[in-house]
């Protein structure tokens, strides 16, 4: 299945909007990641265990909305687009976009 950000495939014509597809991940790190992602801030450099969790949930959420897609019967999903946010010290990421179907 093709997943783009644009809000089409180049040299695919869209015949059929199967209409807004979702996913969510919602993960938590944690103490022992919290506490060295803090000595890590504190001396300079980057955090893997954040990076690790975050890639983790934008896969988890990309995933969530693929299968809801093919659930519809579309080819692709277009016009995706990912958030983040923080919540209680929990990182969640929302995948959208539009589910289609080529001519």
């Amino acid at each position: 299945m093709i997943i783009t950000t644009t809000p089409s495939v180049e040299g695919r014509t869209i015949a059929t909007y199967h209409g807004i597809v979702t996913g969510e991940a919602i993960l938590g790190a944690n103490i022992f990641r919290d506490i060295f992602a803090g000595i890590r801030d504190i001396v300079g450099g980057r955090s893997a265990a954040y990076e690790q969790e975050l890639g983790r949930a934008r896969q988890t959420a990309l995933a969530e909305m693929q299968e809801r897609a093919a659930a519809m019967g579309a080819e692709a999903v277009v016009g995706v687009d990912l958030d983040y946010e923080v919540i209680n010290n929990m990182l969640m990421v929302s995948a959208s976009g539009t589910a289609v179907s080529f001519a």
